[in-house]
């Protein structure tokens, strides 16, 4: 095989489908003296995804889409000795959506077994351990209100502030996700198309949320922001109010890659959990498979219909 497709972007806009086109490279990428080469096996749909078609960190066009994957090992460079060809690997790199990858060795992770379970720890997971304890301070018997809890990044934000000892929130948009929402342990759950989440916080958490992990903006943000205890901490994901001052509280916003150096132990961390049984991975159960499914599953993330991570299958 002396070619692989891949998805291109030619057009930088938000609309994903106007943005790509899956071409045909007539070469296999080799692997530099640090880098590897990962043939993908899934594919992690991410939010990031439309910004990197908007321009956010390319504008020189065609580039590659897709930021995350996880697949087999076929190659690796004259310095690289963490892994080898065949061992299952997971990564973030720009570029991801494509049969081939040419991955910096140092954004790879070695995973025990080639699933699908692994890839939402890559950027959901991290993303989440990475906020909570850099970001967010977080304690034990602290309240912590997480909106979009059910998304992929959310359902890690829950788990691991209950396996911290904490009382938790979380808002969502149906009954459907109430029910998988209590499941993994949040001790309310608001469905915000039923109930005013301001409203039941300012009843039911008269002394404020210690910590809130904000990733919807508008409304949920106010209502984050109105309903912040004395000290307490907003985690921005994805702009500062007088309230904030007036509480001595702070809102705190995620950039990755001014936290590198924090991905692999947080990583390590999370896949241990998942092979304890102690974490679930919480992939929706959606089957999405191949280039052409990719528009789809972005559009069902931007509905918030998901439950979990989104992942497309390339085999």
């Amino acid at each position: 095989m002396s070619s692989y497709r891949a998805v291109q972007v030619v057009k930088l806009t938000k609309d994903f489908r106007a943005a790509t086109r899956i071409v045909s490279v007539p070469e296999l990428p080799t692997a530099g003296p640090d880098s590897i080469v990962v043939k993908n096996r899934f594919l992690g749909i991410n939010s990031t995804d439309v910004n990197l078609t908007n321009g956010m960190y390319h504008d020189k066009l065609p580039f590659l889409a897709g930021v995350e994957g996880a697949g087999l090992v076929t190659e690796v460079g004259s310095n690289v000795t963490t892994v080898k060809v065949g061992d299952a690997v997971m990564y973030q790199t720009l570029g991801a959506y494509a049969d081939y990858v040419q991955v910096p060795v140092s954004a790879a992770i070695k995973i025990p077994e080639l699933s699908k379970n692994a890839l939402p720890v890559a950027v959901g997971g991290v993303s989440a351990s990475i906020c909570l304890e850099c970001l967010g301070e977080m304690k034990s018997n602290e309240t912590v209100l997480v909106t979009a809890a059910a998304g992929g990044t959310g359902q890690f934000v829950v788990q691991l502030a209950k396996l911290a000892g904490n009382h938790v929130i979380g808002t969502t948009s149906s009954d459907e996700k109430v029910e998988a929402l209590t499941k993994l342990g949040c001790d309310r759950v608001i469905n915000y198309n039923k109930e005013n989440v301001g409203d039941v916080l300012k009843k039911e958490y008269p002394n404020g949320v210690d910590i809130v992990f904000e990733s919807i903006g508008g409304d949920m943000f106010r209502a984050a922001v109105d309903n912040i205890a004395v000290r307490g901490r907003i985690i921005k994901i994805g702009f500062i109010s007088r309230k904030i001052l007036m509480k001595s509280a702070s809102i705190r916003g995620l950039f990755m890659y001014h936290f590198e150096e924090h991905i692999r132990e947080h990583t390590e961390r999370l896949l241990k959990l998942i092979s304890e049984g102690t974490l679930k991975p919480g992939v929706d159960p959606t089957t999405y498979k191949k280039f052409e499914s990719i528009p789809n599953a972005i559009d069902r993330m931007f509905a918030r219909e998901n439950v979990g991570k989104l992942i497309v299958e390339l085999e």
